[in-house]
């Protein structure tokens, strides 16, 4: 996949989600809450990543109810034939369902990450969400598979008009920039903490478009349980690598709305 490729892809995505309604709110006691649902696998539930998102949306309060499927190393084709995911779908109301699977870089699971997709959508489609892809990341001994796992979630988000999220990106980006931040446990593949934070800020932030800087460090469940507790001198870095992932994979200038309905 050419590079021009690519770049139309997500600029296509970025367009679609602009003229959705896949951003939320909810601050009025009228509005009914806005309803995202994780689909996926150790990579979603690990750390709690859907119970981060919906700490982010508190802490801006926004009423969000966040809710997930998920079993270990499950392929969306696995939960296609666990059932459960349709049913979901089937008995409730959601805003956004946000898939993920393996990394999918390989040519024939890139395939089957597009065909679940596909399947998936007409169901999500009849709950009255948009389909969102959140990209993850290869193991850190296959680096170089990184552009071809952000391949396929991209392709995976266009073929569908979904919302691409960079958190793959974000976590890339973050490891860059400071290489001591420890991102990945000892199998240099699931997430730290501070890893998932890395990628839920990307997630609400997307699907918020608001500006993932100034998010608070700390997240806590609505019981009162710590999610996460990020380093002063670590939240900045991985605040701004989310927002460059923002930027540079989800807009081509066009995703960087402000005021909206995210707002």
């Amino acid at each position: 996949m050419t590079p021009r490729r690519v770049r139309a892809a997500i600029a296509a995505v970025a367009l679609a989600a602009i003229s959705g309604t896949a951003c939320a709110q909810a601050t009025g006691p009228s509005r009914e809450p806005f309803r995202v649902l994780f689909v996926g696998n150790s990579l979603t539930y690990g750390n709690d990543l859907p119970g981060m998102v919906g700490a982010l949306a508190r802490e801006q309060e926004l009423a969000w109810d966040v809710r997930s499927v998920t079993r270990g190393n499950a392929s969306l084709r696995d939960h296609l034939a666990q059932g459960i995911v349709q049913q979901r779908l089937a008995d409730e109301r959601w805003d956004v369902v946000v898939l993920q699977q393996g990394p999918s870089a390989l040519p024939e699971s890139r395939v089957d990450l597009r065909a679940a997709v596909a399947e998936l959508l007409p169901l999500i489609e009849r709950a009255g969400a948009r389909a969102a892809l959140y990209m993850v990341w290869p193991g850190l001994d296959r680096m170089e598979a990184f552009d071809d796992v952000r391949d396929s979630y991209a392709l995976a988000a266009e073929d569908v008009g979904g919302i691409f999220i960079a958190a793959g990106e974000a976590l890339r980006g973050a490891g860059r920039s400071d290489p001591t931040i420890e991102l990945y446990t000892d199998d240099q593949f699931h997430p730290t903490p501070e890893g998932s934070y890395a990628a839920a800020v990307t997630i609400f932030a997307t699907l918020a478009s608001r500006d993932p800087s100034g998010l608070p460090a700390v997240l806590t469940r609505s019981d009162g349980a710590l999610l996460v507790s990020v380093p002063p001198g670590h939240v900045g870095t991985l605040q701004r690598a989310a927002a460059a992932a923002i930027d540079s994979y989800q807009s081509s200038g066009a995703y960087k709305r402000r005021g909206g309905t995210g707002q």
